[in-house]
């Protein structure tokens, strides 16, 4: 009988490598099925205590009790989804006036370049209007494919509403099938992790969305304040891409600074919106992600910069969103299997229990506000 522990250790090395390999292979060929799929399960577990209410408090049926909470879900999408085409085009419309002020600055960088590099500007002209041509050029192939981008991203949401529906619906069978899959010694651990992995998914997520509306309020209120124009466009764009680890802040700050120069002339909201981004995300690091998230997902920043790249090489902007969810998941089962103890201790994070020195003296001060003190006697009471 073959043993693969008794082999060799390079030879056990090339077969895990070989593994991970066809692993990604099998994610990029299969990305169409297994990402809606994946939005599905994620959507399902947070829009199943709404079920389960429908359900048990209310008495819906099981078909209306599946229905209403998915179509709650795709009418939330689909007002995002308006709310961001309509700012685009308003986007679009004022094109002559951005065009205007990139041409201002454009020659404000010239001058620039020309006194501290020495590079004339007839050469600087001549790499912009190389770099302009190919982009003309590649016009009707850009048009092309966002046409297309438009179009399978509502198909992939109609595919994640009927998946969200059907499993929902059949999520009792699905569980038994889960349990009953694996050998009876192993059904402890299989439940544990449906268990953990849902409440760890449903506590994230609702976790995330009311961080998101927070600090896209604050981002909107202080875009309004510097006088940007599309404030609530920039803003609310900033506070989803916040969603997105260590690496979301610095791209929504790119996005609002790129947009901004094209509509104004001077760098002083520039500046104004750099500062007052940075000071929400120390505001958001510091408060709001430790007293409203916390650590229900317990990885380290290395593994979560590391997934997230991962995730996006192997399957673009949806990657980047689920890979902290998927990561979760896959720490809960490492956890449980002996063989893969070790990988689930290296994503975790050894200084999850410590948190900022500004978040501790915040609740230190709370709860000196909260203390009571009861005297031993109770006849004392009158006199505190």
């Amino acid at each position: 009988m073959f043993d693969f522990n008794n082999l060799p250790f390079y030879i056990k090395f090339a077969l895990k490598l070989l593994i991970i390999y066809l692993l990604c292979v099998f994610i990029i060929q299969g990305q169409n099925v297994l990402i809606p799929l994946i939005f599905s399960i994620i959507l399902s577990i947070l829009l199943l205590p709404i079920t389960n209410f429908l359900e048990r408090k209310l008495k819906f049926g099981k078909v209306a009790a599946n229905f209403f909470p998915v179509l709650l879900a795709l009418l939330l999408i689909a007002g995002l989804i308006y709310f961001f085409s309509r700012e685009i085009a308003s986007f679009l419309q004022d094109i002559p006036t951005l065009r205007k002020n990139l041409e201002n600055h454009y020659a404000t960088l010239q001058r620039w370049v020309f006194e501290k590099f020495g590079v004339s500007l007839k050469n600087q002209s001549y790499f912009i209007n190389t770099a302009t041509s190919s982009v003309i050029d590649s016009g009707s192939v850009v048009i092309g494919q966002t046409f297309f981008k438009i179009t399978h991203t509502l198909f992939y949401i109609i595919l994640v509403a009927i998946y969200s529906f059907l499993i929902l619906y059949y999520r009792h069978m699905i569980k038994q099938f889960l349990l009953s899959v694996f050998r009876k010694q192993y059904e402890l651990q299989v439940n544990e992790v449906l268990v953990e992995s849902k409440a760890i998914i449903q506590k994230y997520m609702v976790g995330l969305i009311i961080e998101m509306g927070i600090i896209s309020a604050l981002n909107v209120t202080v875009l309004l304040l510097i006088g940007v124009e599309y404030a609530v466009f920039l803003g609310i764009l900033a506070g989803i891409l916040n969603i997105i680890p260590y690496i979301g802040i610095i791209m929504g700050i790119l996005f609002a600074v790129l947009v901004t120069l094209t509509t104004t002339t001077g760098l002083n909201q520039i500046f104004w919106i750099i500062i007052s981004f940075e000071i929400i995300h120390f505001f958001d690091s510091n408060l709001l992600m430790p007293r409203i998230v916390g650590s229900k997902v317990k990885i380290n920043a290395l593994i979560t910069i590391i997934g997230v790249v991962i995730g996006g090489t192997l399957v673009g902007l949806p990657g980047i969103f689920l890979a902290l969810p998927v990561i979760a998941i896959l720490k809960i089962i490492f956890d449980r299997v002996d063989d893969l103890k070790p990988w689930g201790k290296m994503m975790g994070d050894d200084t999850e229990h410590k948190k900022s020195n500004l978040y501790l003296k915040l609740e230190k001060i709370r709860i000196k506000k909260k203390r009571t003190i009861i005297p031993d006697n109770p006849d004392e009471i009158h006199t505190l």
